[in-house]
């Protein structure tokens, strides 16, 4: 059994990566991987062979991590790209999403789930439409911590008056937005400075190097531990083969903390029980948070199947059909529809829903409400109003990213049009 303090020596932190389209967001994830021994002698000698076919004055580490062939023969990054390295200290995942404009949607899937997020400034041109886009969809998505890296330094003669400049502008333009922690630092990815050792070549910066930040920082506050949802996923019958008069409800924790013994109450019914046990393969717990996935059994049986939610009686969510929501539009066949229908998703809950009103469009430079122009199409972002055939049992997306959340699916197609947060 691992100690709390054991448990987080080595813990996980999701970060996603976001930059304009030729800002190094691969050379500096390859860079990473390289430093930190993450690939295999057979990947490094292919990236080499690569880089000198390609004419390329140093190891390309870009070629690492844009993984499909046309894709590196053509230079470009597409879709959102998971990577996994780690180090003695932490674990990471890393969400790489394309640069281009109309990828949006690209990175608010990759960045739904993330911890941290890094954002790439190339020194010499400074901040541009695409760095307050992805500063604007990290806020919007909560994410707490945010890292400038602000690259290609060599090529500004690693000069603090360029690393100051963009810092300056950055914090005019994110002055209107709620980030909680934001770190700038001065890198060349191509060369290595500030990324995993810090740089010999800026002895004006004292902070720390990349790498370093990303093993140190303190993850996990996102995480609701106070407001306890367990929404149900799945019915364990009793007198199944598997388990002998058995009745436990299945899912994963998506807040606040459950143990044998708490009073809970079941929605929509509202029947109150207590925990009898909190099961998992490897045997019991004494107590349950997220993001584990568990079975509880109750003292009493009650009635409960798949999208019902058990709470604590004094700490309920919002009960509802009408819902607000943020928006970013996935779908690029169909616009967003005034009174149209689609399927919602939520926690393991699907209703049928309609919007009954478009509020406004989000003009991502400005970040100014647009109220003139409504439609809202492919990587558009902007508020709407739905109501929802049945009550959803829902927080705000800033009090529970889990319970929060919602996506919307088209009907008839069944593809996902838009994901969405509660206000």
């Amino acid at each position: 059994m691992h100690t709390t303090a054991q448990a987080h020596d080595v813990d996980l932190l999701r970060f996603t990566t976001a930059g304009s389209v030729d800002d190094g967001k691969s050379t500096l994830i390859g860079r990473l991987m390289y430093d930190t021994k993450t690939i295999f002698e057979d990947q490094l000698e292919a990236v080499e062979a690569s880089s000198r076919k390609r004419g390329d004055e140093n190891v390309n580490l870009a070629l690492l991590t844009d993984g499909l062939k046309a894709e590196r023969e053509q230079g470009i990054t597409i879709d959102v790209a998971y990577r996994y390295f780690a180090t003695p200290k932490r674990k990471f995942v890393i969400a790489d999403t394309p640069g281009h404009i109309q990828y949006t949607r690209n990175m608010v899937t990759g960045a739904s789930t993330a911890n941290l997020a890094i954002i790439l400034v190339d020194a010499r041109k400074g901040v541009i439409e695409q760095t307050r886009r992805h500063t604007f969809l990290a806020t919007l998505l909560r994410i707490q911590n945010v890292v400038v890296c602000v690259n290609k330094m060599d090529l500004v003669d690693y000069a603090e008056a360029a690393f100051d400049k963009v810092v300056q502008d950055f914090h005019d333009f994110a002055s209107k937005l709620d980030i909680p922690s934001t770190t700038f630092i001065p890198i060349s990815a191509l060369r290595g400075d500030n990324v995993v050792e810090r740089s010999a070549s800026m002895g004006w910066y004292q902070g720390p190097s990349l790498l370093y930040h990303l093993e140190t920082v303190q993850v996990g506050s996102e995480a609701n531990h106070v407001d306890a949802r367990f929404p149900v996923q799945h019915v364990i019958r009793p007198h199944s083969d598997q388990w002998h008069d058995f009745r436990g409800y299945a899912g994963q924790v998506m807040g606040g903390v459950f143990k044998p013994g708490d009073d809970v109450v079941v929605l929509p019914s509202g029947f109150q029980s207590k925990i009898k046990a909190i099961h998992t393969a490897d045997g019991e717990l004494e107590e349950a948070f997220w993001p584990q996935s568990v079975a509880i059994t109750l003292e009493n049986e009650i009635d409960i199947s798949r999208g019902d939610m058990l709470v604590k009686p004094q700490n309920q969510p919002r009960v509802g059909q009408d819902l607000e929501l943020m928006v970013c539009w996935f779908s690029d066949t169909a616009k967003l529809q005034p009174r149209g229908r689609y399927v919602l998703r939520h926690t393991t809950r699907e209703v049928k829903a309609v919007v009954t009103d478009v509020r406004y469009k989000v003009d991502i430079q400005t970040l100014h409400r647009v109220e003139d122009d409504r439609e809202i199409g492919l990587n558009d972002i902007g508020r709407i109003a739905v109501r929802t055939a049945a009550p959803l049992f829902h927080d705000e997306y800033r009090k529970n990213r889990m319970t929060g959340s919602v996506i919307l699916v088209d009907e008839f197609t069944n593809e996902t049009v838009a994901a969405g947060m509660i206000r």
